[in-house]
């Protein structure tokens, strides 16, 4: 795991107090790389659940909180000038996905639809991130 990554990881064991049969059925849908959505009220505990699971499954956690103003660049990347020239620069989906993180999007139903359909062929059978390079 690169450095990079390590800093999303949880160390401490975050209080959760499973209500049911949730963390089981969290597990058996990572198992199979299931994505998920996970919905409830204000302050029922679902970003609570989210990084016991990723403390649990040790894995790290990156978590964004979704807006209106949010692009899809935001979340996938883009291309930065700087003195070497242009280079990319990973959003928080692509370096989740690349280091087999879980990407927590808080509050999705916020983003425009615009945004979150970067997301579609990641989460359905294709299990793909396209990353399109804009003129060559």
């Amino acid at each position: 795991m690169s450095e990079a990554i390590k800093q999303y990881l949880i160390k401490d064991q975050p209080y959760y107090h499973p209500v049911a049969d949730e963390v089981a059925l969290y597990e058996a849908a990572y198992s199979v790389r299931m994505p998920m959505m996970l919905k409830g009220p204000t302050g029922c505990g679902k970003t609570r659940f989210i990084e016991y699971m990723a403390w649990k499954l040790k894995k790290p956690l990156i978590t964004v909180a979704c807006n209106e103003d949010m692009t899809a660049s935001d979340l996938v990347g883009r291309f930065l000038l700087d003195a070497q020239g242009t280079r990319w620069q990973d959003g928080p989906l692509t370096t989740a996905a690349r280091h087999g993180a879980i990407c927590y999007l808080d509050e999705v139903v916020e983003a425009r639809q615009d945004t979150t359909v970067v997301i579609h062929p990641l989460t359905d059978n294709r299990r793909i991130l396209p990353l399109e390079k804009k003129g060559s």
